[in-house]
């Protein structure tokens, strides 16, 4: 039977003069290092702050060049609520997915002693991460930005500087959604704002300059119309991911199934919580599912 590079890979951590358990540390305690998860990298957080700038002079442009000289009072109203409220969402999202834990697995656990208290049966076996010196549950996978092994990683995201994962998995579905949501209707409004300013004087449909109001409603535009495209299509691939409970890795490494197979509802609400809610929508929800145990081992 032939093998792929990563079973060759999984088939040598499988050998137990592999595992090395006298050179891992133990543990640190928890609560040593602190509660809150981030990422120090400066292309991911140059990106997470890019991501925030966007959307701050998307909104800039929506409320200043748009909304506020418009006459139409109720127009201007409706729309910059609802704007203004998808925005907020997706920043919330974005910042829930950049500083949530996705699913690390403890690092430098692969002791002697936390091995022995295992109490593995014959025959059965486990994986080791030389990289992070940890025991690695199935599904787990290392990522060099993090230095970390991540329970269900999908795929690490500069723009949220963090990996997809376990954990996270909901806000960064959620900010991709929200990011597309106002992505169009920032386009919607730029296409009724050009016709208006077309059948009026362009003086009197901005408090800027024609020129000025020309430019940055092209440049908002082009913003619009790339991150629309963009997050619509990272959306669509992670709700395919979920149904399928297949991650991106996994997919891209074909690795061969393991794990028992659920239906496509199973499946999202083990992301996104159980029972179907508001709370889906919700990025300061935190999804109410029963967590995976960090040590199944394969025998």
């Amino acid at each position: 039977m032939m093998f792929s590079p990563v079973h060759r890979f999984r088939d040598i951590e499988r050998k137990p003069e592999y595992l090395h358990p006298e050179k891992c540390i133990p543990p640190p305690r928890p609560g040593s290092l602190g509660t809150m998860w981030f990422i120090r990298d400066g292309c991911g957080i140059a990106c997470a702050v890019i991501t925030w700038l966007l959307v701050i002079y998307a909104d800039f442009v929506v409320l200043f060049v748009m909304l506020i000289p418009s006459r139409n009072y109720i127009y201007s109203a409706i729309n910059g609520v609802v704007f203004n409220s998808l925005a907020f969402l997706a920043l919330a999202s974005h910042f829930r997915a950049m500083l949530t834990d996705p699913g690390a697995v403890p690092k430098g656990n692969a002791t002697k002693e936390f091995i022995e208290s295992l109490q593995l049966k014959p025959g059965q076996v486990v994986y080791k991460c030389p990289k992070c010196c940890s025991i690695k549950p199935d599904r787990a996978h290392h990522c060099s930005v993090c230095k970390r092994c991540i329970r269900k990683m999908d795929h690490h995201c500069p723009w949220v500087n963090n990996c997809v994962g376990e954990n996270n998995q909901k806000y960064f579905v959620l900010f991709t959604m929200y990011i597309a949501l106002i992505s169009l209707h920032a386009l919607i409004m730029v296409g009724f704002h050009f016709l208006y300013c077309f059948e009026e004087d362009w003086t009197e449909c901005s408090s800027f300059a024609p020129p000025t109001t020309v430019i940055l409603l092209i440049l908002l535009c082009f913003e619009a119309l790339l991150f629309l495209i963009f997050t619509s299509v990272m959306f669509g691939t992670q709700v395919h991911s979920i149904c399928t409970d297949e991650t991106g890795i996994e997919q891209l490494k074909k690795e061969e199934r393991r794990w028992a197979k659920k239906t496509k509802w199973m499946n999202m609400k083990a992301v996104f919580g159980h029972p179907f809610s508001i709370a889906w929508l919700n990025p300061f929800a935190t999804p109410d599912q029963g967590k995976a145990d960090p040590y199944q081992y394969v025998v």
